[in-house]
């Protein structure tokens, strides 16, 4: 009983954690541009499928993160600069148009891919006793890897100087245009590290699941929930939102069903759209 507990425990704390990881790029993006990129799921495939390009080379899979890197960030840079940057202070038009570009995506990678599910070989494999009780190695080195990236990004954002530029152009992009600010360099820039984030948390969990070009949808909306229940503009509003729907979706998948962790997902997101939907945290 006592190893059940823990190995349960362990799965809960990885769900949140996974589920953070997910969130993160859609959460720099809306966060700080305002700009709801429906595209984020999509991004999410293109990281596991570069992965899984690097596997069929016959190369490492790490990699296939210097290679997501250039892959994302390249695409990023391209959708800001022409479309992207058109709509700023637009959302419904941006809404449109990336959702618009997350079905091109898709059929693209289903055109190089197919329609069928692909899968990637654990790069670590093995597990590691915690209090008596077997746990996949491969996931607690990525449970470790998101508190680094995490807490890397905490650290910039509060102390680094190009964090203070960041502020000040979402704070007053006018003030922060007349003192010599490249407004669009750095909106630019922070949109390229929002999807760069999602690209990498593709490929971090692409060994774990099933990757076809679909996958990004359910990422999506579960990224959307962990936003209107935690709140845009913090990490700790992301976080809570991975907490709850993590939580409450293990949780209730251990003790009841899949199924049952989905619909309690649903409701307390649609509760929190009903009574609260600037979420817990929520920046002014």
């Amino acid at each position: 009983m006592e190893s059940l507990l823990v190995f349960n425990s362990l799965n809960i704390l990885y769900e949140v954690f996974s589920l953070l990881l997910v969130a993160l790029g859609l959460g720099i993006i809306f966060g700080l541009l305002r700009v709801m990129n429906m595209a984020h799921g999509e991004f999410i495939s293109l990281g596991a499928f570069t992965a899984v390009s690097c596997q069929m080379a016959g190369l490492s899979y790490w990699v296939a993160f210097p290679a997501t890197l250039v892959v994302c960030g390249s695409i990023g840079f391209l959708l800001e600069r022409f479309l992207i940057r058109q709509l700023y202070n637009r959302p419904f038009d941006t809404l449109v148009a990336t959702w618009g570009l997350s079905i091109l995506l898709r059929k693209l990678l289903e055109l190089g891919f197919g329609k069928g599910y692909q899968s990637l070989e654990l790069p670590l494999s093995g597990s590691v006793s915690i209090w008596g009780t077997g746990y996949p190695a491969y996931r607690l080195l990525l449970m470790g890897f998101i508190v680094i990236l995490v807490g890397g990004l905490t650290l910039w954002y509060n102390r680094s100087s190009a964090a203070m530029r960041v502020k000040a152009m979402i704070g007053n992009p006018e003030l922060a245009e007349s003192v010599g600010l490249n407004t669009q360099r750095l909106a630019c820039l922070t949109f390229i590290c929002g999807v760069c984030c999602a690209g990498l948390a593709g490929t971090l969990l692409a060994p774990l699941y099933s990757v076809y070009p679909a996958m990004g949808l359910d990422y999506l909306l579960r990224s959307f929930f962990i936003l209107v229940i935690g709140g845009v503009g913090n990490l700790w509003g992301l976080f809570t939102g991975a907490a709850i729907i993590g939580g409450l979706q293990s949780g209730l998948a251990v003790l009841v069903n899949q199924t049952a962790g989905y619909f309690a997902v649903l409701i307390v997101a649609i509760i929190f759209l009903w009574r609260n939907p600037d979420g817990i945290f929520h920046r002014a």
